[in-house]
This record gives structure tokens, sequence and C-alpha cells, in this order.
């Protein structure tokens, strides 16, 4: 097969091109080009977004040199800047929480990308570096967990549609990350040691929001008395405890992020604990839309197992042991009884 394979420069999907390479496929490395100097000062962090991703597209050239596949770089920077930069900015001047990869999945990495090789070569399937598996499930095609629980990217993909899931490929699914980076050590390839990105952005956050200068606000309990300040709102998210910079003994969490008052709502973990929210998905893999109740497992953010057992019906998720931090904005994933495949995803909320 001819495959298209979406490089980063990072270790990931440099392994993923050299698997399928090695097994016979005639293989095209593809990457985006999202940041446009001049737009944003950025930063020195990895991320996905950044001054940094010249370094990024200089190391996947030489990964395809020396695999020797053809590669091509496809510049995306005013798609990504409005379909993911923007909602970011929406999103947080919101007070809400938003997830940069869930957005670009669907809409960049398995939209716009393979849509624009595909106007300069035929490809058969697209390939990714994500460490996940696709499944067929009821006549249907659906994403399941990565036999690399510690470094499954599941959640990232419920936004994939039927017709994407069809063509794509995760050639990592079955490995673990060690055994990818030893692949890659013994491969000779330059970006065997990289570090994983960790950040969307690799500044300040606050610039894309336009918010370059401090700006102090309130920290207030649930009572509305004063017990800090922050500078500035959008470094916040529900669930945060780290950061505060509140005292007083017993532990603050974030439990609101009000963007337009400027003020940050905290109190205590059991405060921050739900038994239920609304998750109406908003795309489904493994089952047919539905209304109907369905039980299995839920995630709400990417680290750590889906949390469960969990009811979904008409809308609401219940979950009777409880869960931490449901932040208004972030992705609600919901799996099936096993927690190993995913059913549906959507934008959750609190009420």
């Amino acid at each position: 097969m001819k495959i298209a394979v979406g490089l980063s420069g990072g270790v990931d999907s440099a392994v993923a091109a050299l698997l399928l390479a090695k097994a016979g496929h005639e293989v095209v490395g593809v990457t985006m080009k999202l940041w446009k100097d001049g737009r944003y000062k950025g930063g020195c962090r990895d991320a996905c977004f950044g001054p940094g991703e010249a370094e990024d597209i200089a190391a996947a050239a030489v990964l395809a040199g020396k695999i020797g596949i053809d590669y091509r770089v496809f510049d995306c920077a005013d798609e990504y800047e409005k379909i993911v930069v923007d909602y970011f900015r929406r999103e947080k001047a919101a007070g809400r929480t938003p997830n940069p990869c869930v957005v670009c999945n669907p809409r960049m990495k398995f939209g716009i990308l393979p849509g624009l090789a595909a106007r300069h070569f035929r490809f058969d399937r697209f390939a990714t570096g994500h460490y996940a598996r696709i499944v067929g499930s009821g006549g249907r095609f659906a994403v399941a967990r990565a036999k690399d629980e510690s470094k499954d990217q599941s959640y990232f993909l419920w936004g994939l549609s039927q017709d994407q899931l069809a063509l794509a490929m995760f050639p990592l699914g079955e490995l673990a990350k060690a055994e990818v980076r030893r692949i890659a050590a013994e491969t000779g390839l330059p970006m065997a040691e990289k570090p994983d990105s960790q950040d969307f952005y690799s500044g300040d956050c606050g610039e894309l929001l336009g918010e370059t200068a401090v700006r102090d606000g309130e920290i207030v309990s649930t009572s509305g008395k004063t017990l800090g300040v922050h500078h500035g709102y959008w470094r916040y998210t529900v669930g945060q405890r780290k950061g505060l910079g509140v005292g007083g003994g017993t532990p603050f969490y974030v439990l609101k992020v009000d963007g337009a008052a400027n003020r940050v709502v905290v109190g205590t973990r059991e405060e921050a604990v739900r038994t239920e929210f609304r998750m109406t998905p908003s795309n489904w893999m493994a089952v047919e839309p539905t209304q109907d109740r369905i039980e299995g497992f839920v995630k709400i953010r990417s680290t750590g197992a889906p949390v469960g057992p969990a009811t979904l019906e008409n809308g609401v998720v219940r979950v009777p042991g409880g869960i931490f931090g449901v932040a208004p904005g972030q992705s609600a994933v919901f799996y099936s009884p096993s927690g190993a495949i995913l059913c549906g995803g959507a934008i959750a909320g609190q009420d």
C-alpha cells in the first residue's frame, strides 16, 4: 500500500513511518507547518505550536532521507489560526477549559492535512504516531485504548469520523513507549531521545488571548470571601490545586473560572467532586447515535484511567463513586463496559 504518514519531528511518528517502510509499504511523510514568524512571540518549551517547529521539520526531513521516503511539508498556518488558536482563545476567554488536540485531530491532522496531501499524490491510508488502536464494532469503526495504557491517546481522538477512521492507521497501538524508543535508538534515528511535547503552546498562553500584561484578580471562596490574588484567570482550570497561593490549612482546588469577572472560585476537594454532569455526545464510534441508557466508564482528562462504573442516558453521565474536576469545555469520553473501546465523546458541561 501507499501510506501517507503524519510526521511531527518526534520519535513516535518517526517510528511509525519506519515500521511501515520496513513492512514494505510505500511511505510518504507529510507535515503541517503551523507557525508563522512574527504572528506570536512563542517560547522555548517543547510544544505543538511554537518557533521550535523549524527544528522539528528539519528533523523530519533528516528522518525521511535516512529511511528513504518522500517528504512533503504543507503550510497550514492560517487554517490552524482560524480553527485551533481562535477556538482556544474563545474558550479561555469564557473561562472554559479548551482541548486544542481534540479540535486539531479531526479538523487539521486527520482533515486538512490528508486533504492537502491527496491533491498532490494518491495514497491508500493515512497513519500517525498516536498510541491507540482501531477496531471494528457492530459494523462501525471505533478507537480502542493502546496496549501501553500509560501512553494511551484514545482520549484525544474521539472526534474522528467513520470516514477518517476507515482511512487511519496507528502503527504504535500495540507497542510500549520504551519499545518505540528502543527501535529508534537501534536504527539511529536522530529523535530517539527527544522529549515528548507536553504543551499546546511554547510561550505564555496569555499572548494568544491578547493578555500581554499581568491582570490581577480575586481568588474567592464559594461564599464570596476573598482568599487571595491571581495573576490572570487564563492560567487556571477547574480541579487545579498547584499555584493558587492560597494557604490556611485545608487544600483548595479551583471550582470555577469566571473570565468576564477575572475571578477564580476555589473550594475543597469534596466540592470539586461530582456524581453527574451533562455530556451529549457529538460523535459516536462504537455504537450508533442513541439516547438510550448505556453503561461503561468515562474519562474527563487525558491522564489516568477511565472512571466508573458510569451510565450515560439522555445526555447525563452519572458516576455513583464520584468524579473529580469536571471542567466546562473539556472533553468527556465514554468507554465501553470493558473500559477499552471508545463509544462516544463530547464537550462536557457542569450542569
